[in-house]
């Protein structure tokens, strides 16, 4: 199955668009205010270093670098472990899309958690990653529903990790932003290669 990395890139970055006031609302509640910022800033720019860089550079590659290199606040260089890592997959020649995809992320949530330290659990990003990855296999409609299954779980968590950490049980009722735009980044890869 082909896999079409600029059609994510570009659902990926409209859907940011459309979550940008969800996303901040819910990170003034548990944190600085500044995921939905990054997300949607990040994503524009990707969009943008994708466009000039004349096939040199794939749109995760892209991705990659921005969240790496220019996005600030703790989830933009973590998000950019994880794109890097899936563009690395992708550029794998004479692999099944689909595989590659998973065992980039796969590899992209072993960084993460080795940088972060965070458990599926804690009430962070990795509560969505990680179902999403596990069930990556089954194909791309069923990681988004693991993602936003697990996203969906951190409403009734208590943080363990990160800056909600501060602020205990305020955030109770409330999922956590980073789960929630890791749900969404799957939803437009699923999306993207014309699953449901």
């Amino acid at each position: 199955m082909a896999f079409d990395q600029e059609a994510v890139l570009r659902r990926f970055a409209q859907a940011a668009e459309d979550a940008h006031a969800e996303l901040t609302e819910l990170d003034q509640r548990s944190g600085d205010g500044d995921f939905g910022d990054n997300l949607r800033g990040g994503l524009r720019d990707a969009v943008l270093r994708f466009e000039k860089g004349d096939g040199g550079v794939s749109a995760f590659g892209a991705l990659g670098e921005v969240f790496l290199d220019e996005v600030g606040g703790t989830s933009g260089p973590l998000l950019g472990l994880l794109f890097t890592e899936i563009a690395h997959a992708l550029d794998g020649t004479g692999t099944d899309a689909v595989a590659a995809f998973g065992e980039g992320a796969k590899a992209g949530l072993a960084a993460i958690q080795r940088v972060g330290e965070a458990q599926v659990g804690d009430r962070t990003l990795v509560d969505a990653l990680a179902p999403a990855v596990e069930a990556v296999p089954q194909g791309f409609a069923a990681a988004a529903r693991a993602a936003q299954e697990g996203a969906d779980r951190t409403a009734d968590l208590r943080a363990r990790r990160g800056r909600a950490s501060y602020v205990g049980e305020r955030v109770k009722g409330e999922p956590d932003p980073g789960a929630v735009g890791i749900a969404l980044f799957f939803r437009t890869v699923a999306e993207a290669a014309g699953q449901r």
